[in-house]
């Protein structure tokens, strides 16, 4: 069965003046001859993406968009009319929005981020800005600690809220973001909490030990690229902190306190330095 807006391995049927028509064994598809520049005489086999033009054909195309049904994207605004706006998808055909799926208003040359879907009436890809209303809510295959995908879709008072892995939403709070984030923006992050109300707490770094473990690698890096001394210390200002490493004081202090039980740094009120080494 041909899934419009998802690709699909479609067969060769016949070859046209406007291109070359596919077929699953039940629906044909045109695949327009400006489509053909590497098309080979003997292919039999087509992997496609398929959607409807503006005259409710089946067309397929080798190009690959931005995002097909199911996928949350971030997507630009390239049209307007009374009923919605136009995004770009990154084929010929652009997805339309329309007015009651637009969270706030859209307008030309604003970015946003959609959920793209099949409008049951049409049969055409559409897109939607009211992203929670598309989310799983069930999370039963996340648990706390696992490294996901995040794409960044708003900015709240709390913080950051943010797409996982496509398929669920979460937020990262702000005293916990230590860096700018754009919307639109994909980063890996991890889950740090699931609360009984099923609504996910997100981190940029590790949880835990692990996170710990990782930083001390980091911190002493650092302070070698740095001659041996770093100019952060006990009584240093958790703004400079969060600015030269992108952590809070709190985790800059267990770091180092670790890195000093190994005996590995010195700390004073400003300043780290590396133990020399010996018998190396």
């Amino acid at each position: 069965m041909i899934e419009i807006g998802s690709y699909n391995n479609l067969n060769f049927k016949r070859k046209t003046y406007d291109g070359v028509i596919l077929t699953d064994g039940e629906r044909e598809v045109l695949l327009p001859a400006k489509e053909l520049i590497s098309y080979e005489e003997d292919q039999e086999e087509f992997f496609v993406f398929v959607y409807l033009n503006k005259d409710e054909n089946l067309v397929a195309t080798l190009e690959r968009p931005f995002a097909c049904v199911g996928d949350f994207a971030y997507l630009t605004v390239v049209g307007e009319n009374e009923k919605g706006v136009f995004v770009d998808i990154g084929i010929d055909k652009d997805v339309f929005v329309p007015a009651r799926e637009q969270k706030r208003p859209m307008f030309k040359g604003d970015k946003h981020v959609v959920y793209v879907y099949l409008d049951e009436r049409s049969g055409k890809i559409t897109a939607s800005s009211y992203l929670d209303e598309y989310v799983d809510v069930e999370v039963g295959d996340l648990e706390e600690g696992d490294e996901v995908s995040l794409l960044i879709c708003e900015r709240s008072e709390l913080g950051y809220s943010a797409i996982i892995n496509n398929r669920y939403i979460g937020l990262l709070y702000h005293n916990e973001v230590y860096e700018e984030l754009e919307i639109g923006e994909e980063k890996q992050g991890f889950i740090k909490k699931i609360r009984e109300n099923k609504k996910i707490d997100l981190s940029l770094r590790p949880i835990g030990f692990d996170f710990i473990l990782e930083s001390k690698d980091v911190l002493l890096e650092i302070i070698k690229k740095n001659g041996g001394v770093l100019k952060l210390g006990d009584k240093s200002d958790p703004e400079e902190i969060k600015q030269q490493l992108k952590m809070s004081k709190k985790a800059f202090k267990q770091v180092i306190g670790g890195l000093y039980k190994q005996r590995l740094i010195t700390i004073s009120d400003f300043e780290i330095r590396l133990v020399e080494q010996t018998g190396e």
